[in-house]
């Protein structure tokens, strides 16, 4: 605890803005003035960037790197390729997982917008209507231009 407090003291000279005192056994943070407003938010950013940097650097040192012939080459599903790699697919498929990712990307507004509908009311009522109309009018377009058959 004296050790703790020694810290305390000594950072609290350098970060006068900042009030620390131990709770329980913990040091706690009792306030932050105006000037330290974003300290936590830069220094979660840098314990985050120092985890994944970490962790990818421990990976790159600790795993076995013994490459071959037989790793370099494409893997599709147990068989050995044939011909090129580069072929050219139907642009009806990109067209069709476009479609999915809106509508998929319209759930996840619906949801938030579900929750909150009490306090919202008639208005975010009225705006989703507007969302899922536009949306619609979207399908429907998809729909008539043929992007939804598959042959």
């Amino acid at each position: 605890m004296w050790i703790a407090q020694k810290i305390i003291d000594g950072v609290s000279q350098h970060c006068y803005k900042i009030n620390f005192r131990i709770v329980f056994g913990w040091v706690a943070i009792i306030g932050i003035s105006d000037g330290m407003d974003y300290f936590f938010i830069l220094l979660f950013t840098g314990l985050a960037v120092v985890f994944v940097g970490g962790g990818l650097l421990f990976s790159r040192l600790v795993a076995p790197h013994r490459p071959n012939k037989l790793k370099g080459m494409p893997y599709e599903c147990g068989e050995q390729p044939i011909g090129k790699a580069w072929i050219q697919f139907n642009v009806g498929y990109y067209l069709f997982a476009l479609l999915f990712l809106i509508f998929d990307v319209e759930v996840a507004f619906l949801y938030p917008w579900a929750v909150v509908l009490k306090i919202v009311g008639i208005t975010g009522l009225v705006e989703i209507g507007i969302f899922l109309l536009v949306l619609l009018l979207g399908l429907v377009y998809a729909w008539r231009k043929g992007v939804l058959e598959w042959v």
